[in-house]
């Protein structure tokens, strides 16, 4: 049967089936051939001209979607920014009395010595981050094992050092970790060589199309500076609003543990949607380069950076707003019950910790969910800039219909990076620990802090790792959903891929075909 071809995604030069609302399915072969005549007079696919990124993907009215979620995301960002100027105004004007460095025993709440800890976290994060996404492009296969190697050495060695501090319940989860973690990698032994052909053209494409690394750096900076702007905010709150006698911000009835929890809950609430915020708008604009060499390798458009950025600053930003906002919820759940979980361990309390455990654990799996099917949204989103709930439906139906979810299931690059931000993670968490356990500050005698300070400092180096490695898994994404709504440009404009693609995984030529 002679395969049905597919023309690039333009609005421009196409008008696709209502009933998939947006890419050609299964149209009827009269009214496809039609459609191809005209396009053939309309737009000549691949010759040497080049147009520019916005001509190339134009998007349909209405431009803006989603606004409501955009308008609600600034509003957030305009609180957090309130609320940050007043604490920051007190707490220079009362910092000597908080504390002026690392070893400042007297003050009885999160002070000083609190954000210098946090400044070295986001420190190592942004090390560890850089040099992780350097080994990637250096050695695309054997980040794999490194990355399993690394997280299993890291999970065995914290185990044994809280079993040696008679840290049973804390142990004994680490070395389950550790067990899962070798299971995952021998289980996946066979999965690695298809992975790691996708992580090689992901990074090819990166090496020779667009601004992929920039964006990276300059993604991971913001986030770095907002980082910064966070841990100054958090440990201002504390000084401003903790009612305490010896407290010479606290000079209105305003100043109450129930202010504190309410301020530091919100500023959290919203770093987690400034930071999913911003990882997702790198990765759409990472889907319009990345989208860009999939439909146009023959003749790449001018100016797709620039203009991929735009459109996901400007028409697209309420969809990557909406849809940060809904992985920021399930996050912020999923920080909270985590929070339970430690401190039902540090408590003793097996009936919590085994509740908060399985409370974990579901939210983590409609996490995943999520986030799975935001990535090739997002992709969606990149090019043709619909409606978020739009994008996500139609995407996730032609994945299914197209058989591209077996692909995907056989890529490791997700679970990869997931492990590697993991393991930064709990890098920079261990490093609080130390921390608090060698500097041993009068506020945290108790240790009454110990769970939410390294709660924060996980997610420092988790966060600032997602988004330094978010272009290059974007990337694939983006080479997934491409062929899930144009398998036939594939094998029409990228022959040497399609083939070793074949050779690693023979699977791919029924899905992409299904």
């Amino acid at each position: 049967m002679q395969q049905q071809q597919y023309p690039p995604p333009n609005p421009e030069y196409q008008q696709y089936p209502p009933s998939y609302g947006g890419y050609a399915a299964v149209p009827d072969q009269g009214s496809h051939q039609q459609q191809q005549q005209q396009q053939q007079q309309q737009f000549r696919y691949g010759d040497d001209s080049k147009i520019p990124f916005d001509q190339a993907f134009k998007i349909e009215r209405p431009k803006y979607n989603d606004v409501w979620a955009g308008v609600l995301f600034l509003a957030f960002m305009a609180g957090f920014t309130v609320v940050s100027g007043i604490a920051l105004r007190s707490y220079a004007t009362t910092r000597s009395s908080n504390g002026t460095g690392i070893y400042d025993a007297d003050a009885l709440t999160i002070n000083t010595s609190t954000l210098l800890l946090f400044l070295f976290c986001l420190a190592v994060a942004l090390v560890f981050s850089i040099g992780y996404v350097f080994l990637i492009r250096i050695a695309p296969r054997q980040i794999i094992w490194i990355t399993g190697i690394l997280n299993i050495v890291w999970g065995l060695g914290t185990a044994i050092y809280m079993l040696y501090r008679k840290q049973y319940v804390g142990g004994i989860i680490f070395l389950v970790f550790v067990v899962f973690l070798m299971f995952a990698f021998w289980s996946w032994r066979k999965r690695i060589p298809f992975s790691a052909l996708m992580l090689r053209t992901s990074i090819n494409v990166a090496n020779h199309y667009g601004h992929v690394y920039m964006i990276s750096l300059v993604g991971g900076l913001i986030a770095a500076a907002y980082a910064v702007w966070f841990s100054i905010t958090f440990v201002a709150i504390y000084n401003k609003w903790s009612p305490s006698n010896n407290n010479p911000s606290c000079a209105s009835s305003s100043c109450s543990y129930a202010t504190v929890t309410g301020l530091v809950v919100f500023i959290t609430f919203t770093s987690f949607w400034f930071s999913e915020w911003i990882k997702n708008t790198i990765h759409t604009t990472i889907a319009g380069i990345y989208g860009s060499w999939y439909y146009n390798s023959r003749a790449y458009p001018t100016g797709v950076t620039r203009g991929a950025l735009r459109r996901s600053l400007t028409y697209s930003f309420g969809s990557i707003s909406l849809g940060s906002l809904v992985v920021a919820i399930v996050n912020f759940l999923k920080m909270l019950a985590q929070s339970a979980q430690n401190d039902a361990a540090q408590q003793g309390d097996l009936l919590a910790f085994v509740f908060s455990c399985i409370l974990t654990c579901l939210i983590s799996c409609l996490q995943w969910v999520i986030e799975f099917v935001n990535r090739y949204a997002f992709s969606h989103i990149a090019l043709y800039g619909r409606p978020y709930f739009q994008s996500a439906k139609d995407t996730w139906k032609m994945i299914k219909d197209r058989g591209i979810d077996a692909l995907i299931n056989e890529c490791l690059i997700g679970p990869v990076f997931s492990f590697g931000s993991l393991f930064i993670g709990f890098a920079t968490a261990l490093l609080a620990f130390l921390y608090l356990e060698f500097t041993n500050p009068a506020y945290n005698s108790n240790g009454d802090f110990t769970v939410v300070i390294c709660a924060f400092a996980f997610l420092i180096g988790l966060q600032i790792c997602n988004i330094f490695t978010t272009p290059l898994s974007s990337g694939i994404d983006t080479i997934f959903v491409a062929m899930a709504w144009d398998p036939e440009v594939m094998i029409r404009d990228h022959p040497d891929l399609y083939q070793q693609l074949v050779q690693v995984y023979p699977h791919v030529q029924q899905a992409i075909h299904a």
